[in-house]
């Protein structure tokens, strides 16, 4: 709402509810502290404004540009399948799915990847859009760094290709790939396996004999999660070049849209002319607590947990109360952990306005899903949707899921999958009927578009918008520096030379790298430059959007830091002097003043980079 706010104050009626989607790539790397409601904001140790201020304004910024470079085109659309780069994280949970429906698949994962060509009219690229199910967990809950994973080193590698000569993130061409139908898909695809003994615990519960669930993990192809990003990341953008290569299929025909706000805590829902199912106030079971195969909690519940246990029941009783009989029947089977749809201080802990929204381009619908379906869950959606345009006259439509658009709400798993409440099940907060209120809701949209009848819908109720967030757990501390030093001084120099392989490694003197998010006078907290004879200048070839350079914060004591800057030098880089600089920004405050951010930069004695 803050972005179509701000879009608004712009362009006027231009740009609207209906017709704008937010669709995340998702990473589990990014920062936090942007939602509204109490139960990511305990996660993300309250509430940060500045990252949500720049996110908004990252947000519409993207837009202004893209309203600005726009111009008269083409789209073209390919589909094809991906190979060797996904698993189905719950095979057990699919394997409750009706035999019948199963046997009409080949895979209990999804492996089409659906691409967009967009060129303009004398057939220049301009960008692509890949909606693709996988879920972006190579990099594993033991890194520390921001970072896009698999899917957003897909992007990175497609448009670095196409924008030869600029940094990430500049450059005309954009390469956008969204999530889909990716709830039970992992990209670590050597499966789970005990990580003390290595035996295989591909089993219902992924747990191990020795050490239980907190042993089970799965890794991706390579020999760590950097290497195994890359290596998924390098095949979903090959694929999708591939696709838009041989992209010849127009996009032809009107642009629909339909969008509204429901109250996904009550939707009711006809499966016959006798029997009625309804959704449920929001609610966590145990399994959620578990964690996944992508990323144990460590706490000893198992996925599958279809019983209470006395011990996480009392602690939650004292400290949240005690969930009432009607949410406890309301989401059976699930063992209810955290009874968030009655739960409200400081302000709801979960959601109960939430979008659902279809955009159509001609024979195109893209489905926006505000969580992560299941596979076989997108599956149904998508088969739902593309029969209702069908009975009303229009045919042949191909529909994609396009996941985690608008607002996040967990997950959606099909019924029979909730039944086992394994993670997805336990993190379907709407209870065991979400999916078949999602393709109630979602057919309405369908029919509404078909029929030209999008006018006549209610917009639904508008979602809250809570003020006085739970405030950042950590606060804001002055920067300071080791006596005699400035922000920015070199404590670690560089060595003198370094071959091709190797890595470059430089300490600063360093500040909160939060107060950046605030005072955004650099854009970038490093840079490694090469001098150019010919020019007598000092060229930027990398930033840390880059993927061969690493940012390391290392908080110490009485407000002091360090900076670590690394670059792991790459095969393709040129042999000659190099530098690192790094830029940030201080927090420094006075007495009975208020507190200023100063701008500040470091620069790396020079060295060599001598290649054989």
């Amino acid at each position: 709402m803050w972005v179509l706010n701000r879009l608004k104050n712009k362009y006027g009626s231009l740009y609207r509810r209906d017709n704008v989607v937010l669709s995340a790539t998702h990473t589990h790397s990014g920062p936090a502290g942007f939602f509204q409601y109490t139960l990511f904001l305990i996660a993300s140790e309250g509430f940060s404004n500045r990252t949500f201020e720049y996110m908004v304004t990252g947000i519409v910024k993207s837009i202004e540009i893209a309203h600005i470079n726009m111009k008269p085109g083409k789209i073209f659309i390919n589909k094809g399948n991906v190979e060797g780069v996904q698993i189905n994280r719950s095979p057990t949970s699919y394997l409750q799915n009706p035999e019948s429906e199963r046997m009409r698949y080949s895979s209990n994962t999804d492996k089409e990847m659906v691409v967009l060509k967009m060129v303009d009219l004398n057939g220049k690229d301009l960008g692509l859009i890949s909606w693709f199910a996988i879920h972006p967990v190579s990099m594993n809950n033991t890194n520390h760094l921001v970072n896009s994973d698999n899917m957003g080193y897909a992007a990175y590698l497609c448009e670095q290709e196409k924008n030869t000569g600029y940094l990430p993130g500049q450059g005309p061409f954009v390469a956008a790939f969204a999530s889909s139908n990716l709830g039970d898909v992992s990209p670590n695809i050597a499966g789970p396996h005990c990580v003390d003994t290595g035996e295989s615990c591909d089993n219902a519960y992924s747990t191990c004999p020795t050490g239980g669930p907190s042993k089970c993990m799965a890794h991706g192809p390579g020999k760590d999660m950097f290497e195994s990003t890359q290596m998924i990341g390098r095949n979903i953008c090959q694929r999708a070049k591939e696709l838009y290569g041989s992209a010849s299929k127009e996009v032809t025909g009107p642009v629909a849209a339909a969008h509204q706000w429901v109250n996904m805590t009550d939707v009711s829902i006809p499966l016959n002319s006798t029997h009625t199912v309804k959704t449920c106030k929001p609610a966590l079971g145990y399994s959620f607590a578990a964690g996944t195969i992508d990323g144990v909690s460590g706490l000893n519940i198992t996925q599958g947990t279809t019983e209470g246990d006395p011990f996480w029941e009392i602690l939650r009783d004292q400290i949240l109360g005690i969930p009432s009989e009607e949410i406890k029947e309301c989401h059976k089977p699930k063992p209810i952990l955290l009874h968030t749809g009655e739960l409200s201080s400081p302000h709801p802990w979960h959601p109960d306005i939430v979008d659902v929204q279809i955009i159509t381009l001609g024979s195109l619908a893209i489905a926006a899903i505000p969580g992560e379906f299941t596979t076989m869950s997108g599956r149904r959606l998508r088969e739902a949707v593309q029969e209702e345009f069908a009975s009303y006259g229009v045919k042949d439509m191909t529909v994609v899921i396009s996941g985690v658009c608008n607002g996040y709400t967990h997950y959606i798993t099909t019924y029979e999958e909730y039944q086992a409440q394994r993670y997805e099940a336990a993190s379907t907060i709407y209870g065991p009927h979400t999916l078949a209120a999602y393709l109630h809701l979602f057919k309405a949209l369908a029919k509404a578009i078909a029929t030209d009848t999008v006018a006549n819908m209610s917009s639904g109720p508008e979602p809250p918008f809570f003020k006085q967030l739970i405030n950042p757990l950590i606060p804001n501390t002055v920067d300071r520096t080791p006596i005699g030093r400035n922000f920015g001084d070199v404590l670690q120099p560089a060595k003198s030379a370094y071959q091709v392989g190797e890595v470059v490694e430089v300490v600063f003197v360093g500040a909160n790298p939060k107060n950046s998010a605030e005072n955004r006078t650099h854009k970038t907290f490093l840079t490694v430059e090469k001098y150019e004879d010919t020019t007598s200048a000092w060229h930027t070839l990398y930033n840390d959007a880059s993927w061969e350079t690493r940012f390391y914060w290392h908080k110490g004591l009485l407000g002091q830091s360090n900076a670590t800057i690394e670059w792991h030098i790459p095969d393709t880089a040129q042999p000659g002097v190099y530098r690192i600089r790094y830029f940030g920004h201080n927090r420094k405050q006075e007495i009975l003043k208020p507190a200023v951010l100063l701008a500040f930069e470091g620069t790396s004695p020079s060295f060599e980079v001598i290649t054989n």
